[in-house]
């Protein structure tokens, strides 16, 4: 008598219909998982990334001003009176966004704005300011880069305000509104006037 052997029953999980769930469901998960990351970053506003620096000292740094100008720009400049500091480029189109609302505050006085330039070409720069009109107290030209990443700079523009200890109290990402000037900095601006003024 010959024996007969009989077929093995495939196994449910490598059978052709569980593969072919898996090959289907798989891509959908992955897109639905993509879906999800990038409507959470989408609701992110971008300005509201925080900064590792608030609360503490500016980096210490010393830069030659921009070309044509006769004022660079040193972290001790950034000592003993409430400032603003913006981080540009010529190259920067939001830069020119923001550009006119920085000329309008210069003219006010209210509070100096120094102009840290970022990985410009000494030329451009000083015909960019030479311009559009030079709104800034003093510049400083960061050609390397390198005192823009001690500052933690994603990228340009970024605007902060340095407390008259020479603190960062604030960072904000992107192109400075007015709305985002009169709502949230030149708020800041006197609240931290008035704290110096507090202080003994």
């Amino acid at each position: 008598m010959i024996a007969t052997i009989e077929p093995q029953a495939r196994s449910p999980a490598n059978s052709p219909a569980t593969s072919y769930r898996i090959a289907t469901f798989l891509p959908a998960a992955i897109f639905a998982g993509l879906a999800i990351v990038l409507g959470w970053g989408l609701t992110r506003n971008a300005q509201d990334i925080p900064s590792a620096l608030i609360g503490k000292s500016v980096p210490e740094f010393s830069l030659p001003p921009v070309k044509g100008r006769k004022l660079g720009l040193t972290s001790a400049n950034l000592r003993g009176e409430v400032s603003l500091v913006n981080v540009f480029a010529s190259w920067c189109v939001a830069c020119r966004e923001e550009h006119p609302a920085f000329m309008r505050l210069a003219a006010t006085g209210i509070v100096p704005l120094y102009g840290l330039n970022y990985k410009d070409r000494p030329d451009d720069a000083a015909k960019w300011l030479d311009t559009m009109g030079d709104p800034y107290t003093r510049t400083g030209a960061d050609l390397t880069g390198r005192v823009a990443i001690d500052w933690g700079v994603y990228g340009v523009p970024e605007t902060f305000a340095v407390g008259a200890d020479g603190r960062i109290a604030y960072k904000h990402i992107g192109a400075v509104t007015e709305q985002a000037l009169v709502e949230n900095i030149l708020p800041l601006v006197e609240r931290l006037k008035a704290e110096t003024e507090e202080r003994p």
